[in-house]
């Protein structure tokens, strides 16, 4: 049996070529407990490629035939080899972090081979630290962003004593999406209660999605955007790809997030503004009017980590402003507002006004069209909820987990954050030709928290995350 792929799933198949592919990625960073090396770490990994237990989630591959009626669909194959998916490298000399992100780079330039399974793992020695680096791809039909977080996360302990873990691709997958008494329910009343809750959200649907275009017109918070400023960003992009990333304590975002009574989620995007500011000033490129972030929002259950359902929100970032204080309230107003909109909607509304916001993207991917003369947003800003404690691979501490995402047409860098631990780790991806160096807007973003410290009279306490994670 072949199960049928959900138009968002397919829709990054659909629109995959080689100057856009569509896959999303984890760089994790892993310290060996003591005794140990990188290598011992990495002959584990080898050491599992050889059981050959694959959970089913990484069996999966794409077909799409006669018998599927043309449509993409997934199927399992049975002769899986590991050894396409699972894969050692090295590090050149002197094997620092510049190193690791150049090797990233080229990595998550390359496509996923469709005729297997839609994904990688690189296990990467050679870090002048000791540390072992393990970069994984997961096609975007096959998880989203948030997906792929959460099943790289399922194969840590929050137990440092833990040994014999399996390898990730080995797990279960994540639960399916059914009734929580755990029984499949019955189908003609299960599809009475859809036609019965379509029904009852209809009436509220074409009012919500008024409000929605409404709040766009008049520039106000929501989940459309109808017109932000052109930008040195917003341009038609290649297959290559740049990668870059750096850590800082969750305890400075939070305190700044205190001081002005905004989210911790706010003060990223307030750093992002800032940094942004700052770097499209010293290229003399810095529009007069506000840029425009997608916030994507995961509007499925917590446990459900396969597929794709988008959430989106715009957030008027506020780079217009010179002072970061009012760029911080900028950001919060917008975002508030925002939230409040979707929470006033049912389930079938919010799906609807995400799916009018990433409209023009999807439809871009699905054309292959070229970046838009005038961008509905200028970058996708995407901040992964992650664990609080510390977490561990066969007693290795992870010190780091690094996002890679996608981006395309007219978004030529993607800004994605994730957390573990007391870190927030921010992950820049970039095609290559468009924006081939990354390391100077990291720098800004140190700055850009920095000064909304200075802004709040927040003294900053120092940051070790930094300096571990790199």
């Amino acid at each position: 049996m072949r199960p049928p792929m959900s138009p968002a799933d397919s829709m990054f198949l659909l629109g995959e070529s080689r100057d856009h592919p569509m896959h999303v990625g984890g760089l994790i960073l892993l310290s060996p407990q003591d005794g140990t090396s990188a290598a011992d770490l990495g002959a584990l990994f080898t050491a599992a490629t050889q059981n050959g237990e694959v959970a089913p989630l990484w069996r999966k591959r794409a077909v799409r035939s006669l018998g599927t009626f043309g449509q993409w669909a997934w199927e399992e194959d049975s002769e899986l080899d590991l050894s396409y998916h699972v894969r050692r490298n090295a590090l050149p000399q002197p094997g620092g972090l510049d190193e690791l992100w150049d090797l990233v780079s080229r990595l998550h330039s390359t496509l996923l081979d469709r005729s297997r399974p839609l994904w990688q793992m690189h296990v990467i020695e050679g870090l002048a630290d000791g540390r072992l680096a393990v970069y994984t791809k997961i096609h975007h039909a096959l998880a989203d962003g948030v997906g792929a977080m959460k099943l790289l996360r399922r194969a840590l302990s929050p137990d440092s004593e833990q040994t014999d873990m399996p390898a990730p691709w080995s797990l279960f997958d994540a639960p399916s999406r059914s009734h929580s008494s755990g029984t499949a329910p019955d189908l003609p009343e299960a599809a009475m209660q859809a036609v019965r809750t379509a029904t009852s959200e209809v009436t509220g649907f074409v009012p919500a999605l008024a409000g929605t275009v409404n709040r766009a017109l008049r520039g106000g918070g929501g989940s459309l955007s109808l017109a932000a400023p052109n930008t040195m960003i917003n341009v038609p992009i290649s297959g290559t790809r740049r990668f870059a990333a750096r850590s800082w304590t969750l305890t400075r975002l939070r305190a700044v997030s205190r001081a002005a009574d905004a989210t911790v989620n706010d003060v990223v995007l307030a750093m992002s503004s800032g940094a942004l500011r700052a770097f499209l000033s010293e290229q003399g490129a810095l529009p007069d009017k506000s840029l425009v972030a997608m916030v994507p929002m995961c509007l499925r259950s917590d446990k459900d980590c396969a597929g794709n359902e988008p959430g989106v929100l715009m957030a008027d970032m506020g780079t217009d402003l010179a002072d970061p204080a009012d760029r911080l309230a900028r950001v919060s107003a917008s975002t508030t507002q925002g939230k409040a909109s979707m929470q006033g909607m049912s389930s079938l509304s919010r799906l609807a006004a995400s799916a009018l916001g990433v409209a023009p993207l999807a439809v871009g991917i699905l054309t292959r069209n070229r970046a838009l003369p005038r961008p509905p947003l200028n970058v996708i800003v995407s901040n992964v909820p992650g664990a609080p404690d510390p977490l561990y691979w066969n007693g290795a501490r992870v010190d780091a987990v690094y996002p890679l995402s996608v981006p395309v047409d007219g978004q030529a860098l993607n800004i994605t954050c994730t957390s573990t631990d007391d870190a927030i780790a921010f992950g820049l991806t970039s095609c290559s030709r468009s924006l081939p160096q990354l390391q100077p807007l990291l720098d800004h973003f140190d700055t850009a928290l920095g000064e909304l410290e200075d802004a709040f009279d927040i003294v900053p306490v120092a940051d070790e995350t930094s300096v571990r994670a790199g």
